[in-house]
């Protein structure tokens, strides 16, 4: 068991993982009885396969949000201690006529 405090997403992450394994799964077993000459499997297999990218789309969205919650943790941090963020706009600066 880890130490590390859940952070924003790592569930949405383990969720896609796991969703992504059973599609993979899935797909060999619907794709190695067209290899091998068997009867094809039922339709209901060629669905789970759908997983696949689920759990893709799934574990993708937990990375952005972990990125998002990590982001406004940095800014939060940098607000408390007055120093400006570098995707704040700063103040343009007068061209000087020579």
């Amino acid at each position: 068991m880890s130490d590390e405090t859940p952070r924003a997403g790592d569930l949405l992450v383990r969720i896609g993982a796991i969703m992504f394994l059973v599609g993979a799964a899935a797909t060999l077993a619907t794709m190695t009885p067209l290899f091998i000459g068997a009867h094809p499997l039922p339709s209901a297999f060629y669905w789970l396969c759908m997983l696949m990218g689920l759990g893709f789309l799934v574990a993708a969205g937990g990375v952005v949000r972990s990125a998002a919650a990590q982001r406004r943790q940095a800014r939060a941090a940098s607000a408390a201690s007055g120093v400006p963020s570098p995707s704040a706009p700063s103040s343009p600066s007068a061209p000087s006529a020579t």
